[in-house]
């Protein structure tokens, strides 16, 4: 069968093959480092946004611990100082971010600043009926309380029943009093909220509404949804297009708020572990944010799940997904927490290896542990595994039974692997058959692993024989993902064919009777090319292998023609034909004598001006003696002689329109000097003549 596939169909193929081992979930890396300082770029200004958007910047750097320009961060403190001491127009928004922003640099804010955002945000809360008002204003009063600022919430269980009373019964929250719609992304917010008055209250807050809030968690928890890998994640139910936030967005919102909620509140949240580490493992599978929000709520995500009172997730990742059989590799297995943090002392087993056929390895190994580079390991050599793709289900067990209520490892875990190596390639023949027998005039034999140059020959009644065989280091059957033989005529007309596999043997026959349309009725030499390739062949190759002279009978009028090839953008740029240019014989040139002659004779006005003016007896009796005069009658005699020079560099070297530019500006300069140089002479004339 032929295909027409492009010359990249090898590379792409493979990279499909690829592909999903490339978003392999690792611990947090200085690749999220330079992404975040990449995202988050300041502006001409100097500025890195609005306030909102300078918080997640400054909060994103603190917890990756980049150095920016300390610049940045004085003029984050300056926006946040104008904004918490200017007049009563800033929106509890806008405090809240600012009070957030002199957190986390420190800024150097004034107390009765500090007080007088105090009032305002109390007097928020107050009339408020609305979960982002309460949201603002109690999380700014807590970012205060939490920079030294003595800050109380007397009326905090009201507050707190105020907020509880927008929640719903599966868990999620209204905005206000007026919403019809829940939403998940609301009860993050709320939770959030709702840990900041426990915190701001100067008294134990209603143990029962703790319990119910606890509860509303515990139901929320239920709507998480999920993948096959193990991960988890929440995503709103039914909500309008404008409030939809996203997967991201809204999974954030609920770890900053049951995160917040646990640490604010004595006891533990009934939360599975699982889903605490398929929420870790969501955040981590995102890889590299492409957009600054999306950044800073992985990175403050994961942060909030590294230190959180209800399971620090253990994330188990491979440092390398393909292993050879021809170096060697050993498995290795890192166990951190999700910025790569030593985990505790534990065990990892290997129970189990489900190859690409659905075959089941049964195995129970226990990794060794290096500690010096914190890496679990095993060989692979015992287990007999064959080149391919297999799926290795591990097993955690932490060894200390009370680390079992801090830490949370998910059982067992399931990672995808290469295992690669080098195929056997034999008994590869090559021949022109003659007949249905398969009877071949000439078989060649080929060695696949270097480039060969046969030279064949064949018509349209004879056919082209290629076959040859596979097999992986233990000596089983191996069908790559990919066997290509292409016919590329000299015409550049490319046919690529896909060869068939049976068991070990790799055979294919093209009949050139029935494809002289196919080939476009082109006769002549067509080189012959293979490639074999798979993610697991550590020698795949693409293989020249000789050229065809193929002889077709001629077109018919209604035959279909080749398809125009592809021109080359780049052609133009190539070595052009050298041009070959013979210059006409320069015409005789007269005696050096006659030349030297009529130079000599362009030279005689400029003598007779000479001898006119010797004969005119030119003299300086009449030059100005006063400073004044002297200074325009020497200007006056300069000009004239930079109009000499002019009409010089005018033969030498300058055009006429540049020439008569720079006249008409010494004109203009010799009317004005010789005028001036003129009066002071006509004056002493008449005066003489008067005397």
């Amino acid at each position: 069968m032929a295909w027409g596939l492009p010359p990249l169909a090898v590379l792409l193929v493979l990279a499909v093959i690829v592909a999903p081992l490339s978003s392999a979930v690792r611990p947090v890396s200085d690749a999220h480092r330079s992404t975040a300082a990449e995202l988050f770029t300041a502006f001409p200004d100097g500025s890195l946004g609005d306030l909102e958007t300078t918080y997640e910047a400054v909060s994103t750097f603190k917890i990756l611990g980049v150095q920016k320009d300390k610049s940045l961060d004085g003029k984050a403190c300056k926006l946040a100082s104008d904004t918490l001491s200017s007049s009563s127009s800033s929106s509890a928004k806008d405090l809240f971010h600012a009070a957030r922003i002199s957190g986390v640099l420190g800024c150097s804010i004034g107390a009765g600043v500090y007080d007088d955002v105090a009032s305002r945000l109390k007097a928020v809360i107050k009339d408020s009926n609305s979960l982002l008002e309460f949201y603002y204003s109690v999380g700014g009063l807590l970012s205060l309380k939490e920079q030294g600022h003595s800050v109380v919430l007397s009326d905090a269980d009201s507050i707190f029943h105020a907020i509880k009373a927008l929640s719903q019964s599966d868990g999620r929250w209204r905005y206000d009093t007026n919403s019809a719609e829940s939403s998940t992304f609301a009860a993050g917010i709320a939770l959030e909220a709702l840990a900041g008055v426990v915190s701001l209250s100067d008294a134990e807050v209603d143990p029962s509404m703790i319990g119910v809030v606890k509860n509303d968690i515990v139901k929320l928890f239920g709507t998480i949804k999920s993948y096959d890998d193990g991960t988890f994640y929440f995503d709103e139910k039914n909500v309008d297009a404008s409030e939809y936030k996203g997967p991201i967005t809204t999974s954030a919102s609920v770890v900053r708020g049951f995160t917040s909620f646990a640490n604010a509140v004595s006891g533990k949240l009934n939360i599975p572990g699982e889903k605490i580490l398929g929420l870790a493992k969501f955040f981590l599978g995102i890889g590299l944010p492409g957009s600054a929000k999306d950044c800073f709520n992985q990175i403050k995500s994961l942060s909030l799940l590294e230190n959180n009172r209800v399971f620090v997730p253990l994330i188990l990742s491979l440092p390398s997904k393909v292993l050879s059989l021809t170096s060697k590799d050993q498995l290795k297995v890192e166990v951190t927490t999700v910025f790569g943090s030593a985990a505790p002392p534990l065990r990892v087993n290997l129970v189990q290896v489900l190859g690409s056929d659905s075959k089941v390895i049964t195995t129970d190994k226990e990794l060794q542990f290096d500690v010096d580079n914190n890496v679990h390991y095993l060989d692979i050599d015992p287990l007999k595994i064959d080149v391919g793709k297999y799926s290795l289900v591990f097993e955690i067990s932490l060894q200390d039974p009370e680390h079992e209520t801090v830490y949370t490892t998910g059982g067992r875990n399931t990672e995808t692997v290469i295992v690669t190596g080098l195929i056997k390639v034999d008994k590869a023949e090559i021949g022109i058959a003659e007949n249905d027998a398969g009877t071949s005039e000439s078989v060649e034999k080929l060695d696949l692993l270097k480039d060969t140059q046969i030279s064949l020959s064949a018509n349209h009644l004879q056919k082209l024989r290629l076959s040859f065989q596979l097999a992986t280091p233990l000596g089983r059957t191996f069908k790559p993902h990919q066997v290509f033989l292409k016919l590329k005529h000299e015409s550049g007309v490319e046919h690529l064919f896909v060869v068939p596999g049976s068991a070990r043997q790799f055979k294919i026959v093209l009949d050139f009777l029935g494809l002289v349309e196919k080939f476009y009725y082109l006769s002549g030499r067509y080189d012959l090319e293979l490639s074999v390739g798979d993610a697991s062949m550590e020698n795949s190759f693409l293989r020249a292998l000789g050229h065809l002279e193929l002889d077709l009978p001629e077109p018919s009028e209604k035959a279909p023609r080749p398809p125009a090839q592809a021109v080359d953008p780049l052609a133009k740029f190539a070595p052009q034909k050298e041009i070959s240019h013979i210059f006409r014989v320069p015409e005789k040139r007269p005696p050096k004598e006659v030349s030297l002659a009529f130079t000599g004779l362009t030279l005689l006005p400029f003598i007779g001006f000479l001898i006119g003016l010797m004969r005119l007896g030119v003299n300086l009796k009449n030059f100005p003696s006063l400073p004044g005069p002297a200074a325009f009658a020497s200007l006056f005699h300069a000009g004239i002689g930079a109009v000499l020079l002019l009409y010089v560099l005018f033969w030498v070297k300058l055009d006429l329109f540049t020439t008569l530019k720079y006249l008409g500006f010494l004109s203009v300069f010799l009317v004005f000097v010789g005028h001036r140089a003129l009066s002071y002479l006509s004056s002493t004339s008449t005066k003489q003549k008067t005397a």
